[in-house]
């Protein structure tokens, strides 16, 4: 477990499609959060996911992680990918395929580690019964189930994910989310979550920030970077799909622009929000405001209290 701040200073020059880019990144980041990283492409952020991991050495820069230096240009000091105690989950999984499900976990492990962790890490994702199998014999989303794992055996305090859930159907992304969050209540880490998903930042983001031709735009809450004051706030239009009461607030999976998404919000909206019920979901600063519209699109049933 980590509390630890990564604290990132980096400057370097960025070839993209559109020319040369000054890339300057500097932020701080608390222990045991999520950071969501967005963006147009080529504005870096798969570059400075590497930076941070190790694997890409920037011109010039300082990366610290509590009281560790990971990198100091000026003093020569650039500590190698495997002594920075981080998890890297690529979109392409990345896994070796001539070794099963077992194996890969395996291999992963250090020496020192604890191998008890990978039965468990296994059955918390449902891969007990896939350990013989090779990668070519999974799906998209178990072959990305086993490449998060694969990434937790090291118990790393640092996780880099660079846009893991992208190529999966909605019903999957859901999954591997609440695979993530689960596993982080267990044995809490930081995050750094590459993703373009406005659902995806909203469900796991405990901060955002978008990177634009190589310079941090913003960074805060999603409501702070997307909302304001001076703004009606975001509306999304869906359908609920299930309802269930959690003590206080319901538990609410809807189909909302194409894709499978979850949120919570107080029990009182039980009655309105069954199965198959229309619903217009008003972001705004400190509140979310809800219309409910019959399923024929008529009228709404209840304005939020």
């Amino acid at each position: 477990m980590s509390d630890k701040l990564l604290d990132v200073h980096i400057r370097h020059t960025l070839h993209t499609a559109h020319g040369i880019l000054p890339m300057e990144v500097d932020f701080v980041l608390p222990g045991n959060s999520i950071l969501v990283l967005t963006g147009p492409s080529g504005s870096g952020k798969t570059t400075l996911l590497r930076q941070i991991a190790g694997l890409t050495l920037p011109e010039s820069g300082r990366i610290t992680f509590g009281q560790n230096l990971w990198l100091d240009t000026p003093s020569g000091i650039h500590l190698p990918a495997q002594q920075r105690h981080i998890g890297f989950v690529f979109q392409d999984y990345a896994l070796f395929p001539n070794m099963t499900v077992r194996k890969n976990l395996d291999f992963a492990l250090p020496q020192s580690g604890n191998r008890e962790l990978i039965s468990h890490l296994m059955e918390m994702a449902g891969l007990m019964q896939l350990a013989d199998r090779k990668p070519h014999q999974l799906s998209g989303g178990q072959q990305q189930r086993v490449a998060l794992v694969r990434a937790l055996v090291r118990e790393p305090e640092l996780l880099l994910m660079d846009e893991p859930f992208a190529a999966l159907d909605p019903e999957m992304q859901m999954q591997l989310q609440d695979l993530l969050l689960t596993l982080r209540r267990e044995r809490p880490f930081t995050v750094i979550l590459v993703t373009h998903d406005m659902g995806e930042i909203f469900r796991l983001a405990d901060q955002v920030a978008i990177l634009d031709t190589g310079k941090l735009t913003r960074i805060g809450t999603p409501a702070e970077v997307y909302l304001n004051d001076t703004t009606e706030g975001l509306f999304v239009y869906g359908e609920v799909l299930t309802c269930q009461r959690q003590g206080e607030m319901l538990a609410i999976r809807a189909w909302i622009d194409g894709k499978i998404r979850q949120f919570d919000i107080p029990a009182h909206w039980e009655r309105q929000l069954q199965p198959g019920a229309a619903f217009t979901l008003h972001y705004s600063p400190g509140k979310a405001d809800i219309r409910i519209i019959h399923p024929n699109g008529d009228a709404p049933l209840a304005a939020a209290p």
